[in-house]
């Protein structure tokens, strides 16, 4: 698969989503373009994160540059953004890309495998063509599945451990795991 490029053009589905408890959670970014062809790729929630967002800016900026030809409510359903098997990664996604196919009013993302091995020099990379409604979805989805992990400390806005943590704006007084919040 090395120096692959896959082409999912169009997507009939897209989606971000977790599996394991939080504090453990893996997620996955999973891509369809048929009911037999489809990909689990492993992302960063940091990634996820950033993807979100930067979807809500560029389709912002697009919808001042290129108002909406076709169909504004052309989204997936809620079912459609519901991980499905199968959940083994084919890989970890390292970089990450959004184009606009302004001819087909196409949000393309790219992703390109994480590069673990510097003598690899060819990286899969795998591109996703979708409609503006299914990458609005995609990231309004995201924004909520990441939000879902485990509740920040107040003070030092770090995910709470479920066991208790240092958490350094205490000043190493008071351990924040299951103790009321110090300030309120």
């Amino acid at each position: 698969m090395a120096g692959e490029v896959l082409d999912f053009n169009p997507v009939t589905r897209i989606t971000i989503g977790t599996i394991g408890p939080p504090g453990q959670r893996i997620f996955l970014l999973q891509a369809e373009k048929s009911l037999t062809n489809g990909i689990t790729l492993k992302i960063e929630k940091e990634q996820a994160r950033v993807l979100a967002a930067s979807l809500i800016e560029f389709l912002d900026d697009l919808e001042e540059k290129y108002p909406q030809k076709f169909d504004k409510f052309n989204r997936p359903l809620s079912s459609d953004l519901m991980l499905r098997e199968p959940m083994e990664p084919d890989f970890a996604v390292g970089q990450i890309g959004l184009g606009y196919d302004e001819e087909n009013d196409m949000v393309v993302l790219v992703v390109q495998e994480i590069q673990l091995d510097e003598d690899d020099d060819n990286p899969v990379t795998a591109r996703f063509w979708a409609t503006r409604g299914q990458m609005s979805a995609l990231s309004e989805h995201t924004l909520v599945v990441v939000k879902q992990g485990r509740p920040l400390c107040p003070l030092c806005k770090t995910p709470k451990n479920p066991t208790g943590q240092f958490c350094p704006r205490s000043n190493g007084h008071e351990s924040l795991g299951s103790i009321p919040c110090p300030t309120g």
